[in-house]
């Protein structure tokens, strides 16, 4: 059942089991893994089915920190949340992401990667991503007809990406969540407060409010934010009758260690005599019976141990083709000729097809948890009268010197196998180039940790010391990993939902 908000009497109180703030992809997951069970569920959407800009401006909030902005523009409010726009990338995190390293402050989940594997194979159906086969690179290969490379050194490994089509969730999944006799869905709703009780122990209820200025109370037995990693917290900081400094927020942990994904789109030229040996997997989006994909290069677990690097991601593809020596443009990479002429003398002589190819190399990189990167509460106001959320994204000259050690890792791998020479076009020292770009991955700001002092959820993403309140998404990562977090989204979700289950049994 849909439910606009709109049409409901001022003052009205709902009644539910369970509700879920947010129609993104963990909230729509965690209502698809829950259609059909014995207890009703009622999921809240600020927006409706389509976009409109007045709820769009919602989402708007102060910058302080790195460029980053519009900020707006990297959520979208209405059913289906950030999936209206997702690019469909594809990749669980590694095992080593969940550990803790001594060389990443704060690191460490208090589950670990085995615990999520079930999940990631049904994340990956519902993403609509095709088999759950991310290290199968040579499978992959042999599917393709393409006959693989070796990377002769221990430092970087071949991985795969794979994309779902993309999935836009609330087109995807309307139907079937419209079928669950107890499923509710309310639209144009937008959650302004979580009220707790005297001792903050539980949750009592919630408000909620509509853009023409109707006003509703919804009680719950069990709560989950899944509002997205700035909105997460926002809510929470609101949230501050009982609590002054926001719910959930005893050890001032709500907010803080948003992290992104630091992305440079061109932050290197690699130089190749010919592209023939490297596998097209790496140099162009590939189809095989349905699904897409395409190769990248992450540095190994021994490499992230021994060099005391974060995690990392590099996709390179073909800038241009040079016939010959002498019709080099001008304006070509100053290295061009000289990196292809030694290139070509140790070879023997350039190739018959050509004299080099010009390859770009772009990727992002792992963000170390930074308590000084956080989202907290602007004195700017919304159309609702709520205080806007205030982004202050910090990076530290580790995460920048992280990205380079990876990168010329890869740089020596080309060389070692006598593929190529890769240029680094980063500038040295802690300063990013000016075209650094988050990936509208956010992440961290309600971490999940064991230890209530280093974090705002338990294992099982409920809120420390709140027995009803949990919290879904990106928000709850300890750390980032640098795969696209969608697919790990999706599979604590549902992680989430056989939890719920138990509860309510």
């Amino acid at each position: 059942m849909i439910q606009d908000a709109r049409e409901l009497p001022d003052g009205a109180t709902l009644d539910t089991d369970l509700a879920i703030v947010g129609a993104g992809a963990a909230g729509i997951t965690l209502a698809l893994a829950l259609a059909g069970a014995p207890f009703r569920v009622c999921l809240i959407e600020s927006g409706g089915l389509e976009p409109d800009e007045e709820t769009q401006r919602l989402a708007e909030a102060e910058n302080v920190g790195l460029p980053y902005g519009p900020i707006e523009a990297t959520r979208l409010r209405y059913f289906g949340g950030t999936t209206n726009h997702w690019g469909g990338w594809c990749r669980p995190l590694d095992g080593l992401d969940f550990q803790v390293r001594d060389w990443v402050p704060l690191s460490g989940w208090p589950i670990d990667r085995a615990v999520l594997d079930p999940y990631y194979a049904r994340a990956n159906q519902i993403c609509e991503a095709g088999p759950f086969a991310y290290d199968d690179v040579a499978g992959w290969e042999k599917k393709l007809g393409i006959e693989g490379f070796e990377l002769p050194g221990a430092g970087m490994a071949r991985r795969v990406i794979q994309f779902s089509p993309p999935t836009r969730f609330g087109k995807r999944y309307l139907t079937e969540l419209k079928a669950a006799a107890n499923l509710f869905i309310l639209l144009h709703a937008t959650a302004v407060e979580i009220h707790a009780t005297e001792n903050a122990a539980e949750v009592a209820g919630l408000s909620l409010a509509t853009l023409d200025g109707r006003r509703f109370r919804l009680t719950a037995r069990l709560y989950v934010l899944a509002a997205g990693g700035i909105e997460n917290a926002r809510l929470l900081l609101l949230s501050d009758g009982v609590q002054t400094t926001g719910l959930g927020n005893d050890s001032d942990m709500v907010g803080r260690c948003f992290m992104e994904h630091p992305h440079i789109y061109s932050m290197a030229t690699l130089l190749l005599r010919t592209h023939d040996p490297v596998s097209r997997l790496y140099l162009e989006d590939q189809y095989v019976d349905g699904t897409a994909l395409r190769g990248n290069f992450m540095p190994t677990e021994d490499f992230q141990r021994s060099q005391r690097v974060l995690n990392a991601t590099f996709t390179i593809g073909v800038s241009a083709r040079l016939p010959e020596r002498g019709a080099v443009p001008e304006n070509e990479h100053p290295l061009a000729v000289p990196l292809l002429d030694l290139l070509h003398d140790a070879a023997g002589g350039p190739p018959p097809d050509g004299f080099g190819v010009r390859v770009g190399v772009g990727g992002a990189g792992e963000q170390r948890p930074n308590l000084d990167s956080r989202v907290t509460l602007s004195t700017e106001r919304d159309a609702l009268g709520l205080r806007r959320g205030r982004l202050d994204w910090r990076l530290t000259p580790e995460d920048k010197a992280s990205l380079l050690r990876n990168l010329k890792a890869l740089g020596a791998e080309f060389a070692a196998s006598g593929l190529g020479r890769l240029n680094v076009d980063l500038p040295e020292g802690d300063s990013w180039p000016a075209e650094l770009t988050g990936g509208n991955h956010h992440m961290g700001t309600t971490r999940m940790a064991a230890d209530p002092r280093n974090g705002v959820v338990d294992a099982d993403c409920r809120v420390h010391g709140i027995a009803n309140l949990y919290i879904a998404g990106s928000s709850v990562f300890p750390t980032s990993g640098a795969a696209n977090p969608t697919l790990t989204i999706v599979a604590l979700a549902l992680r989430l939902a056989d939890h719920i289950r138990e509860r309510m049994a």
